[in-house]
């Protein structure tokens, strides 16, 4: 085989030196060729494939790819030249071959031949130089929103011809269209959850079956028979009319843990507002994602609508192109459901948005809990889709009188509650030292999988993990977000230790988003949800099933608005009502005239 073309400009002589130290090397799809913050040991010229460059984040939500190379790049050189950590992860997206040359065999060549290894270095800091210039070039396009590509705007011009067609259908003709999509996507619900952990290897099956089903007939029985668009009404005492008219063009984020439950939800209600909507799936759900899309694109067909209304963007994503669509100037609303970072993009991309924030619910089981039913919830909750709702519990505020009987309850329900020696080695496996979160390895993974690989073992099955703990205040991952079926469990004493630490656990993560409480007492509840800085306050119920309304009354939704205390710019639980634009016509009141005198 033939040097890669990165060394033809070297001498014949040094290319014949060179083609001894390279080592040919296959890499399956999803395989890492290297991690960011790992020892730079290699670079790689790539020969067959396509590799996707990203960044590791804690949020699992966040859209991290920043490239995409291919036949002909080199991966990896800069670390040859300064010999410090990788600062991406380079991950094998289809199947590639490639040659790799290593810095002990450059430092080899360095003793034998430093000519060559001199002629190997020039081109491997020219090839980092040019690097740097595109990268410079990015951020620049970033920084000062450089014209978007052609699939930007042939998108979003799509978008905008649909609905505008779309923009004066009748209300009983839109609920028959979302009646249908309904029903597609009930009867799709539990294949399309199948392909979803089949691609993604996160959560449970099962779960999201039911997940995608309430996304689909709890969000439509919530919003058929509403106002979508026109006249909302008129205040007989003040004369005001409310006229509802839609925001035009949305762009909605989907993450990678709720791929088609969000694609449900942000379908139906944009739909219901009179809206377009381009959906941006997580680049680890575009598999599933385009089945979702064509799905809906025939229910569109067959009922006379526009198909334009509902698009999807089909290019591997990178952080780039979705800040090109969050950023176009047609385009009227960013929805953003994901990672902290991935909604504080879609703040600051200059286009109205709405976003959510990290749950991190602390749940406190009261002196006069029932115990029993708590247990139950709490299990049920946090076991569901393998941990990955962020309304479910997260911390576990217990009444130091009732915490034996209590923990007694959880193991009951199938809840591993650890010793300190089982949570000291536990913590150990199960946390990244380098980032001081759980490990990417347990997002999404069942309860038993991950005490299988810590030395969790129970005489039943396991389906949550909890662990004991103490907080001082300091960063710890039992006091954050835990997408995964594990739970932090601290002893209070009383009701104003309960309630001073669950706002210190929400002032370290969770802010607006949840705090659940078990109690029989009025005033104790009443008490708790005035003092939580969280749009949701559940009272004995599943967090995971309570904050998307099955188990209360709360509006069912996808994206959880946490309000100023999160950051977000509402605290609804977010529909169609927030997709749209009110007009008020005020007519004119004559001071001191009755109502009867009122101009209508």
């Amino acid at each position: 085989m033939s040097l890669p073309g990165f060394f033809d400009a070297l001498s014949d002589e040094h290319r014949e030196t060179v083609a001894k130290l390279l080592t040919e090397v296959e890499f399956e799809p999803g395989t890492r060729i290297f991690t960011e913050g790992d020892e730079g040991d290699a670079a790689y010229f790539i020969d067959e494939g396509d590799v996707r460059i990203e960044l590791e984040l804690p949020e699992v939500d966040t859209e991290s790819v920043l490239r995409y190379e291919g036949p002909g790049a080199t991966l990896g050189e800069v670390a040859l030249l300064d010999r410090l950590p990788r600062s991406a992860t380079a991950i094998a997206e289809t199947r590639v071959r490639a040659r790799m040359i290593t810095t002990a065999g450059l430092d080899e060549l360095a003793v034998r031949e430093p000519g060559a290894a001199l002629a190997v270095t020039l081109e491997l800091a020219r090839d980092a130089t040019g690097k740097l210039r595109r990268l410079t070039e990015q951020a620049s396009d970033l920084m000062f929103a450089a014209a978007p590509d052609p699939v930007v705007d042939e998108l979003v011009s799509r978008s905008v011809a649909a609905q505008a067609a779309f923009a004066d259908w009748p209300e009983h003709r839109v609920d028959a269209l979302l009646g249908r999509l309904t029903t597609s996507f009930v009867e799709h619900a539990q294949a399309f959850a199948d392909a979803t952990v089949e691609e993604t290897h996160i959560g449970n099956a099962v779960d999201k079956g039911l997940k995608n089903w309430v996304a689909a007939q709890g969000v439509y029985d919530s919003l058929v028979g509403q106002v979508g668009s026109g006249p909302l009404g008129t205040d007989e005492q003040t004369q005001v009319t409310e006229i509802a008219e839609a925001v035009g063009v949305i762009f909605g984020l989907v993450p990678v843990t709720n791929p088609v439950a969000t694609a449900y939800f942000k379908t139906l209600v944009s739909l219901k507002s009179r809206n377009a909507i381009i959906l941006s799936f997580h680049h680890a759900v575009l598999g599933v994602g385009s089945r979702v899309g064509e799905l809906i694109h025939e229910v569109l067909a067959a009922e006379g609508a526009p198909e334009d209304l509902v698009l999807w963007v089909r290019k591997r994503g990178s952080r780039k192109l979705t800040q090109q669509f969050m950023s176009h100037p047609d385009v009227g609303l960013v929805l953003a459901t994901g990672g902290a970072a991935m909604v504080q993009a879609a703040y600051s991309s200059g286009t109205p948005a709405l976003g959510v924030g990290p749950g991190n619910a602390p749940c406190w089981i009261a002196p006069d809990a029932d115990l029993t039913a708590a247990a139950t919830a709490i299990v049920m909750s946090k076991s569901f889709d393998n941990g990955v709702i962020c309304g479910a519990e997260h911390n576990l505020v217990v009444d130091t009188s009732v915490r034996d009987d209590f923990v007694a309850q959880l193991e009951s329900q199938g809840a591993a509650v650890l010793s300190p020696v089982e949570a000291e080695g536990f913590l150990k496996l199960a946390v990244d030292p380098a980032t001081n979160r759980f490990r990417g390895e347990t997002i999404g993974q069942s309860a038993a999988t991950i005490a299988g690989f810590t030395g969790i073992t129970r005489p039943f099955e396991i389906k949550v993990i909890v662990v004991p703990a103490a907080w001082d205040g300091e960063d710890s991952p039992l006091a954050g977000e835990k997408m995964t079926p594990v739970l932090s469990l601290f002893d209070v004493a009383g009701d104003d230790e309960a309630i001073t630490l669950s706002r210190r656990l929400l002032d370290f993560m969770g802010s607006g988003h949840t705090s659940i409480v078990h109690s029989q007492d009025p005033d104790r509840v009443a008490r708790f949800g005035a003092a939580m800085p969280t749009s949701r306050i559940l009272a004995n119920s599943p967090g995971a099933h309570g904050v998307f309304g099955v188990t209360t009354g709360l509006v069912p939704s996808l994206t959880l608005g946490c309000g100023t205390f999160g950051g977000n710019s509402t605290t609804d639980n977010v529909s169609f009502k927030n997709l749209r634009n009110v007009k008020r016509l005020a007519r004119v009141i004559q001071p001191g005239a009755s109502d009867a005198d009122n101009p209508g």
